[in-house]
This record gives structure tokens, sequence and C-alpha cells, in this order.
């Protein structure tokens, strides 16, 4: 295939923040009086829309809303935002895609201003047509935004690839007709998102590889 613009998921993706999520899941479940969890139950079981995920987990929704379970979700998730790392080698394969002629955007379930300041403290703004998020922060899903960012690029959504580390981010580009790569070293289990029959790395340096070549790839 010919690869002319990537769109990158961030969280689990290019941002090594699967730990954070369950630490503070965990807080929350603590919180709640229901029983912690582990990184192995979470990536089995994490999915979006996330209110489903939450349920699996024990919350019921008729004592509390989701609106408030979510924001306490957020708000310990916040309070160390800014501790994950990128995973291994992202900067580096960044440049080199954009020193390949590819065009990269990213495209989250999170909360837009949330992902900008993260993308912003990582130094990763430039190398970006858009960086796309959501107008809140209860990660139903990023479909329609999807949808219209493939309207305007300016490349067939053939010539798209969408990475990403969930089986949601294959259902998305199935919606918007572009190819997918999933990495499964973020927060969804190999057999999962195996099972969608998508293409699954262990890393985006393995993307990256069969994106352009091994031997094209310069890592940092």
């Amino acid at each position: 295939m010919t690869v002319k613009h990537i769109i990158w998921d961030w969280n689990g993706t290019l941002l090594d923040d699967c730990w954070l999520s369950v630490a503070a899941m965990n807080r929350l479940l603590k919180k709640h009086g229901l029983a912690p969890l582990t990184k192995e139950r979470y990536r089995d079981i994490f999915t979006f829309p996330v209110i489903d995920y939450y349920r699996e987990l024990g919350f019921d929704f008729d004592r509390e809303p989701f609106v408030i379970t979510g924001t306490e979700f957020i708000n310990f998730y916040s309070d160390r935002a800014f501790e994950p790392r990128l995973h291994r080698h992202v900067t580096g394969i960044l440049r080199t895609l954009r020193n390949s002629g590819i065009t990269q955007s990213v495209l989250s379930a999170s909360k837009q201003a949330y992902l900008e300041g993260q993308i912003k403290y990582h130094g990763l703004g430039d190398y970006f047509l858009r960086v796309i998020g959501q107008n809140d922060h209860y990660a139903h899903g990023k479909t329609e935004a999807g949808k219209a960012w493939i309207k305007e690029l300016h490349c067939a959504p053939q010539e798209v690839l969408l990475v990403g580390d969930t089986v949601h981010d294959y259902e998305v580009a199935r919606e918007i007709g572009a190819d997918s790569a999933l990495v499964s070293n973020g927060h969804t289990s190999h057999r999962r998102l195996a099972a969608t029959g998508a293409k699954v790395f262990r890393n985006v340096r393995e993307i990256a590889d069969w994106v352009v070549g091994s031997s094209q790839v310069t890592t940092d």
C-alpha cells in the first residue's frame, strides 16, 4: 500500500499511559468500595464507549450518574497527566515519517484541551497537520470526528493509515475507509486486537519499519 497520511491515536499508541489509567481507576474503585483492577484485566475489558467498561467494573449509574464518576476518573488521571512518557522511539519515528513525505495527524477520544496540553508538553506539535480531540472527557468514541477529518484530507481514504491500540481504532478506520495498524503495547491485549483481523504490531517502531522500510527509520 501507499501511505500518504497517518492518523495516530494518542493514549496508549504514542503516549505510554496504560499504567496511569489503571492507577487512576483503582483510586476510583477504592473510593466506591469496588474490587481493584489489574493491568491484565484492564487490557482485556477496556472498550468504547467507556461507560460500558465502567459498568463491567461494577459501577451502578442508577445510584450515581456516569458524568460524575467519569469526571472523578479524569480528575485522578489529570493529577499525574504529565508523568507518562512517550513510547520508545516515538519522536524519531514521527520525524522519519515526516521526512519521508508522509503527513500526520492525531485523532483521540480525549478532551481537546487535555490532548493539546500533553502533545505540547512532549514537544510534538510540529509533526501534526491537525490534533483532533473531543468536546468533553467522557470518551464516547471518535468515529464522527474521523469521518469529518477524512473529508478534509487531500488524499484518498485508501492512502490513509490509522494507527491505534484499541478495537475502536480498527472500527473507526473501517468507518472512514482507511487501512489500520494496531499496536499491542497499549490499552488492549494482543488477543483482542488480533481477533479483529487487523494487522497487529508490537510497537510503533514495527509499524514504521513496515511503512517506509527498516533501513529508512531513524530513532532518537
